[in-house]
């Protein structure tokens, strides 16, 4: 499945998490994953939705910065969670293809968000997953 992540920078300081999920929240919007980490004075947040034109609109008319968005591989992994060994098996069959995964993080429903530089070709790598 492909979903959008939007990276949004954050001020690095209480409250604005909330904020911006609050936001979110009244207009409907759901953050089906979330991640998130410091960069000196701010914050860069990755959350994954449905409607990427919608969230960005309401984000920015809010004031928040959205500095990219982009499609990303979304897996269900609830046959393999708590499998060791079975994430590196992903990323090797992706690896192998010669994609590059810069971005990952868990979503809801044991979903694993997957930020890759070829859609297509991590998608056949992991064809009869």
């Amino acid at each position: 499945m492909i979903l959008k992540d939007l990276t949004i920078v954050l001020k690095n300081k209480p409250g604005t998490l909330a904020d911006m999920g609050e936001t979110l929240g009244k207009n409907g919007i759901n953050m089906e994953g979330l991640c998130g980490f410091p960069l000196k004075n701010e914050a860069l947040v990755h959350i994954l939705v449905e409607d990427d034109v919608t969230t960005r609109w309401i984000l920015e008319d809010a004031g928040f910065e959205v500095r990219a968005v982009r499609e990303v591989l979304v897996l269900d992994i609830g046959h393999i969670v708590g499998k060791p060994g079975t994430g590196g098996k992903v990323a090797r069959k992706i690896g192998n293809a010669g994609v590059n995964i810069d971005l990952i993080y868990f979503a809801e429903n044991n979903r694993l968000v997957l930020g890759v530089d070829n859609l297509e070709k991590a998608q056949a790598a992991l064809s009869g997953e």
